[in-house]
């Protein structure tokens, strides 16, 4: 609770219009301000346990440090997903730019991927040939405040990619979470290494770097996904054909077609029965209703096709 009043002052006190959230320059700005708010909060992440890592001689935090990093490369991403996905419709792109997100989405996966290959290399590498860590009171305390920080970060990403449904934010969020369980399990691992020769340091890096490829491995299904075009959500057709059948001469719906170009750019169609003794105006009135109400509720362009039926 704490974390969102944090992130919605300063999306009050940065944003203007904030509430605007089907506006491309709105959304654009909300990914800027959490890009940069990415890129402060892990610029001092990676130094501090960069600087922590080398001092205790410890390769998981080394580990932590890097990958950290990496979720600064996807900050940066970010905000130029952001910027890239505003940019208006042209000749070449009728349906304006809004899949750049997505794309940004799968650049991430693939730095996030990468970096928990490398670190598997180095985890490995530490298991066979093991170092003592240095443990302390100050380290373990360092360790539980980027905690804190990866536990703002995963609240505020996730609450920006619910308010502007960006899969970019979303990404980051469980990108966040999971750093949160690694360096949980650095501490933990610290501790136990402590009392037996065993070599957890390593391990625990191992377990690190598996786990960030995981995560590069599943952001990247779900971008392919949207840039292939998946299901829509079930709930965005249920409540479109609730809105549909709303209206009073409308008797029936078929050929549902929903077509994602990003974020705030999902257009539809559909097949509306109506009744063909009721006056052509008043139902075209009636539509156009319901179109409107469709694009204030859902932010989906909708067309309606009428069928007249006895």
């Amino acid at each position: 609770m704490g974390g969102h009043i944090l992130i919605k002052f300063l999306i009050k006190k940065f944003i203007k219009d904030s509430e605007k959230v089907n506006d491309k320059n709105v959304r654009e700005s909300y990914g800027v301000l959490s890009g940069i708010l990415g890129i402060i909060c892990n610029v001092f992440l990676f130094i501090v346990k960069l600087v922590l890592g080398l001092f205790i001689n410890s390769i998981a935090v080394i580990s932590d440090a890097f990958n950290n990093l990496s979720d600064m490369g996807t900050s940066v991403i970010t905000i130029f997903g952001a910027k890239l996905s505003s940019r208006p419709p042209d000749k070449e792109h009728p349906h304006g730019h809004g899949r750049y997100e997505y794309i940004a989405s799968l650049v991430v996966s693939f730095i996030i991927f990468a970096v928990g290959f490398r670190l598997l290399s180095t985890s490995f590498s530490k298991i066979l040939n093991p170092q003592k860590v240095l443990l302390n009171t100050v380290s373990v305390l360092i360790l539980l405040i980027s905690v804190l920080v990866k536990v703002w970060m995963f609240s505020y990403n996730r609450y920006i990619g619910k308010v502007i449904n960006s899969s970019v934010n979303r990404a980051a969020a469980l990108d966040s979470l999971n750093d949160v369980y690694a360096t949980t399990g650095i501490i933990l691992g610290m501790v136990v290494g402590n009392f037996t020769a065993f070599p957890v340091d390593g391990i625990m890096g191992l377990v690190i770097s598996v786990l960030i490829m995981y995560t590069g491995f599943k952001t990247a299904k779900d971008s392919v996904n949207l840039l292939l075009g998946a299901l829509p959500d079930p709930e965005i057709i249920q409540r479109i054909n609730e809105l549909v059948l709303s209206g009073e001469n409308i008797k029936g719906i078929h050929d549902l077609k929903i077509h994602d170009y990003g974020p705030g750019r999902i257009t539809a169609s559909i097949h509306a029965e109506v009744v063909d003794n009721v006056n052509i105006v008043d139902i075209h009135s009636e539509i156009d209703r319901i179109e409107a109400k469709v694009k204030e509720e859902l932010g989906i362009d909708m067309v309606i096709h009428m069928d007249p039926v006895e």
